[in-house]
């Protein structure tokens, strides 16, 4: 949660924080306007604007640390948590924790949608029904394919876009749905 989130939510203003928290103004303000990080904050800020706001220390920063890694990395570490959890696992962690949503409400649209691409493909491999809280996502789509690394290195040495053209048509349709090129999720190591 971000200050300017909150400060909404309790329809308290920035002054009045500054106030009630003991933090100089400047400093909220500073804040809010981006030009002082969050995480950055000695324990002592942070422990009094949490308790103002009633959250932990930890929920004032947790979106601040959290860590965007490259998109390879991502897709290799949902395959390997589908193969560990096995499908259903995995299928009702994505539902409960409701990560896919929280990609897209953060604008990792190629995330959420690989996530929400894998749930149903995991779902129509199982004969499960789709689930119906993603309905308004699966029109989504990403404005270029997405191809694994592999395929663009072979397209750059062969020089053709051969490589990328089969991928494209080999492709799963729940990710090829989202213009992300997926065909294998089950050969990991």
């Amino acid at each position: 949660m971000n200050i300017n989130e909150l400060l909404v939510q309790e329809n308290m203003t920035k002054y009045r924080l500054s106030k009630r928290s003991g933090v100089p103004h400047t400093t909220i303000n500073d804040i809010c306007n981006g030009r002082v990080k969050i995480e950055k904050c000695s324990a002592e800020t942070l422990y009094k604007l949490a308790k103002v706001f009633r959250v932990s220390m930890e929920n004032l920063i947790e979106d601040a640390m959290e860590y965007r890694g490259d998109f390879e990395t991502f897709k290799s570490n949902v395959c390997h948590m589908v193969k560990d959890m096995g499908d259903m696992e995995f299928i009702i962690d994505m539902l409960e924790t409701d990560k896919i949503r929280q990609y897209y409400n953060k604008k990792w649209y190629p995330e959420s949608l690989y996530l929400l691409a894998m749930v149903d493909y995991l779902s129509r491999e199982n004969g499960l029904p789709l689930c119906t809280n993603y309905n308004d996502l699966r029109s989504a789509r990403l404005q270029k394919p997405i191809f694994p690394a592999s395929i663009i290195a072979m397209s750059a040495l062969a020089n053709s876009d051969q490589p990328k053209i089969d991928s494209l048509n080999a492709s799963i349709h729940e990710f090829k749905r989202f213009n992300i090129v997926e065909n294998e999720v089950r050969n990991v190591n």
